[in-house]
Parts: structure tokens; sequence; C-alpha cells
């Protein structure tokens, strides 16, 4: 070969170029993982109320105790909570509390966590823990995020940034436990029949909802309540057998439908698939029906607390623990063991339409991918 000729040194930087753009695309960092947002109460909640002067707390041992740490975070569990295992299945880096000081600069990017433990549709639910974050404050912080981002990126990209995220939103629980049944004969159960409190709910958690998609969302993950009669705490106050509390699961039987319903018609008048059905209540009662079919010794008892089925009091240094937190659906009084967390998640990903409706997360990415 004549390396002497001027085309034949032409098409050895030609090739040579190829060769070298052929090998960076090759080890080239992938596309930046999408944004991942997340609403709500003490079971997405991984923080923010460390920063608050609220009972409603997570933060001392043994809460954390099988984290990478083996430290208290803020997170109700032994270890990951479920937005930590959402980031993991979407790529994403695990999201800051938006009141943590770490959130600043780029970290703004991987989205936020606005989640408060105690907090419900409703402005009057978990009254009693204080100082938390109710969901209107929620939303204002997304506010504030988007101004920030948008300083750091410009409006339009803070803009699409958003558009393209991915949204968790987990509310109702407490406005039945903390709210309507915190005490017999309660303000609200006073004020309103369990039906009617549940169209209520409802009205309240649609404004909460369109709130999100004029903010930007276009991809929310909602979930509804999972089977609140059947956690260790309420069959310590209301079961005899380890039955779950029938009145209990009347209002989640009543509000899990009626919420399903409300996404699909939002979903028709924004015409698009914007709001996605997690059927929390599916997914809870798989192991809570056949713990020992996933592995776990119990649905029953929680791993810690004290009392019967460990379901009184809190979560505590002084509260009987057990051993290995793997084999508890229930790692306190009324969360889930990280464990069954992660079977929770993975029902997000690839779960049927009885647990995801009209898709599943791996679904979504798949067709968030294409645009």
């Amino acid at each position: 070969m004549d390396q002497n000729n001027p085309r034949v040194v032409s098409s050895l930087s030609i090739l040579a170029c190829l060769l070298i753009i052929t090998t960076w695309s090759n080890v080239a960092p992938k596309a930046e993982a999408r944004a991942f947002f997340v609403f709500g109460d003490s079971l997405v909640d991984n923080g923010n109320n460390n920063y608050l002067a609220t009972t409603a707390r997570a933060d001392a041992y043994p809460y954390g105790i099988d984290s990478a740490s083996h430290r208290a975070s803020g997170r109700f569990s032994n270890g990951l909570n479920m937005p930590d295992l959402i980031s993991e299945k979407i790529g994403s880096e695990p999201t800051l509390p938006y009141l943590s000081p770490e959130l600043d600069g780029e970290k703004l990017l991987n989205g936020a966590n606005f989640a408060s433990a105690g907090i419900g549709i409703l402005n009057d639910t978990g009254v009693q823990f204080i100082n938390i974050i109710r969901i209107g404050a929620q939303l204002g912080y997304f506010r504030q995020y988007q101004q920030r981002v948008s300083a750091l990126i410009g409006e339009k990209e803070a803009q699409n940034l958003v558009n393209q995220a991915l949204v968790l939103i987990t509310l109702g629980g407490n406005d039945f436990v903390n709210n309507y049944y915190v005490i017999p004969f309660s303000a609200r159960s006073r004020e309103y029949a369990l039906p009617d409190y549940v169209v209520f709910l409802i009205s309240e958690y649609r404004k909460i909802l369109v709130n999100l998609y004029e903010l930007g969302a276009r991809r929310v993950l909602v979930t509804g309540t999972g089977p609140l009669g059947c956690v260790p705490a309420e069959l310590a106050l209301h079961s005899r057998n380890g039955e779950c509390a029938v009145e209990l699961q009347r209002a989640v039987n009543l509000f899990n439908p009626q919420l399903v319903q409300l996404i699909n018609q939002l979903n028709t008048e924004t015409g698009s698939h914007v709001f996605i059905s997690a059927n929390a209540f599916a997914m809870h009662l798989d192991f809570v029906n056949d713990p020992q079919a996933y592995g776990f010794v119990t649905s029953k008892v929680a791993c810690c607390g004290q009392g019967a089925y460990n379901g009184i009091g809190l979560c505590t240094p002084a509260s009987n623990l057990c051993p290995n937190r793997d084999l508890f659906a229930f790692w306190d009084p009324f969360h889930p063991s990280e464990r069954a967390n992660r079977l929770i998640v993975d029902k997000f990903m690839t779960g049927s339409t009885e647990y995801m409706n009209p898709m599943n997360l791996s679904t979504i990415m798949a067709l968030d991918s294409r645009t």
C-alpha cells in the first residue's frame, strides 16, 4: 500500500475517525436517566420529616438497620423504601428529600422527594403530628423546585425535565387511619357517613391530581391504599383471631375503585395515559393472604414493635426486634419491610393490568424511550 498517496492517507484518516467514533459510542455514557418526583406520606417519605419539629419521624435505631449505612435516614423501613427501589429499576440516583441541604446544583436534575409522613388528602389529616408537609405545601415546593431548576438550566429545559419525569403519589391511608378512624366518633366521622366521606376524599384528590398535571407532570403513578385493616397496628386494636379489621377494609373497598374511576376520567379529559393506577391493595394482599408463598413466616406480626402482633405503639430501640427482617412482611406496625417493598415494586415493573392499569412501568419506559 502506498502510504505516500494522498488518497490512501485520506482513506486511512477517515477509517481511523470512524473507528474512534464507533469505539466512543460504545463507551459513551448513556442518556441521563429521567427525573423522578415523589409526593405522599410515610410509605414514600425518605427523610423530609427529619428536618421538621414533628412526632412522625423515623430517625432513630432500629429504622435503617439493613441499609448500607445501617443508620436511620427518615425512611419508615428497615432499609430501602418504595421510591428507592423504583429509582433502582429506572436507572436513576435515589431522590433526595426536598428539605435536604444536599439537594442543590446538578443533584436537582435527578428530581426530588417531597413526601412527608403523616399527611393525607385532607389538610386536617395528621394534625396530631403537628408540623408535617401537607400535600398543598408539597405541590408548592414542586413549584419552587421548578424555579430553581429553571435558574440552573433555563426555563424550557426545566419544563422538558418535568414533562419527561416519572412521578409517584401515595395518599389516602392516613385519611382513614389518622383522621376518620383515629378515635371513636372523630370530627370527620360525625360529619360524614363513610360512603359520603369517600366521595369527598375522591373529589379532593381530583384537585390534587389536576394540580400536578397543571404543574407539568405527564407520567404519574397513583397508588391506591393497601389493605389497611390487615396491618399489625389494626390487628392489635381490632382483631381477635388475626382477621383483618372489617370497618377499615370496608373503607378501602369503597375508596380504591372510586380512585381508579377518577384516574380513568382524568385520562379521558387529558386525552393521554398521564395517570397510571397502581393497585397497592392487590399487591399487598398477595403476601398478606399467603405469606409463606412469598418466603415470609408471617404477615400478621410486625418485625419491630410491642404488644399484640407487635402492633402497639412505635418501633423504638426498646421494641421487640426480629433477627431476620426478610422473613417478615411488615417491618413496623404500619409499613412493609424492604423485602415486601421489593415484591411490590416488581409488580409496578411487570405486573398485569390487575396490578397496573392501563400499563406497567416496563411498558411506560419502553413507550417513553421512543419519544
